[in-house]
């Protein structure tokens, strides 16, 4: 087949690879533009290096609902079908019309749940046993077109880095699999049931705030879906301090307040929650680089009866 294929992140690599290794004409990468890195470097996002690498050529136009002309190179290229993954981008209407076989998706969720964003980070949040991926036929809703496969994956404890990697590699599967289905007329099209659909809102830095106020599986979901960005942050006096390997378990002291420390050794403390206690063993304060709890009691003060909000 003749595949335009549009992506940006990690996520969206290897279903590339794959698309590209099962023999198919990926006639151009589509990806988001250059963005400045630490003292103006400039960054290429993971698609393109990958596309760079496999001599594809690749686009980025700043708003393809804007871009006629990008949209007519599209059309010119002919394309039997667009691949979608993470581009970051809502394609128009005029573009969803060019391809033979129109467009289609790689969405990190088991449609209609989790439409939108940040699939994979609220199936963490929300403490589920499984998600996983779907590929659907793109239409102008937010990921209300009719799904042609999917296929789950065990969330466990995992984190975002993780379930996002093992989700990237089920869906590049998947997607030549679907391809190929496609190519033989062999796809069936089934339409979501709206009824049932939940959104995936994008994140914001303040969601990765907690005083405590909530159980410890709550916050240790948090930790886990934000480890990447926002990343999940209390206080501690007038400095904010990152919490990254936790664990909840039994309450150690029943009687205290959420956000109340409740017991302090080498290598970790504990932490009062509404339900449960959460057990911390690697923290990042503010200004400083990210370090085990050892390290951090070395430099500062850190006692059963102080509060973190």
């Amino acid at each position: 087949m003749r595949i335009i294929y549009m992506g940006t992140p990690e996520f969206a690599v290897p279903a590339l690879n794959s698309i590209i290794d099962a023999g198919h004409d990926v006639e151009l990468v589509v990806t988001q533009p250059d963005r400045r890195g630490n003292r103006g470097k400039v960054v290429f996002s993971p698609v393109k290096a990958c596309a760079l690498h496999r001599g594809i050529k690749v686009s980025q136009p700043d708003n393809i609902k804007n871009d006629s002309d990008f949209i007519q190179e599209l059309d010119a290229l002919k394309p039997d079908l667009i691949v979608v993954a993470a581009f970051g981008q809502i394609l128009p209407q005029e573009v969803l019309d060019i391809p033979v076989y129109g467009c289609i998706n790689i969405h990190g969720s088991i449609l209609p749940e989790y439409r939108g964003a940040a699939p994979m980070q609220y199936a963490i949040l929300d403490g589920k046993d499984k998600t996983g991926v779907t590929i659907m036929k793109m239409e102008l809703g937010l990921d209300t077109g009719d799904i042609i496969s999917a296929e789950e994956v065990e969330v466990g404890r995992k984190d975002i880095i993780a379930l996002s990697e093992e989700l990237a590699e089920c869906g590049a599967r998947l997607v030549v699999k679907t391809i190929d289905l496609i190519a033989k007329g062999q796809a069936t099209y089934t339409k979501q049931d709206d009824s049932a659909s939940s959104y995936a809102h994008m994140i914001r830095k303040e969601d990765g705030y907690t005083d405590f106020n909530s159980s410890a599986a709550e916050i240790d979901n948090k930790v886990r879906a934000f480890k990447i960005w926002p990343g999940t942050f209390t206080n501690i006096g007038d400095k904010v301090l990152k919490l990254f390997d936790v664990l909840p378990i039994d309450d150690v002291d029943i009687s205290a307040d959420f956000g109340v420390i409740t017991s302090v050794d080498k290598e970790k403390f504990t932490v009062k929650c509404t339900d449960g206690t959460l057990e911390i063993r690697e923290v990042q304060l503010q200004g400083k680089k990210r370090m085990s709890v050892s390290d951090f009691i070395r430099g500062n003060k850190l006692e059963v009866g102080m509060r973190l909000k």
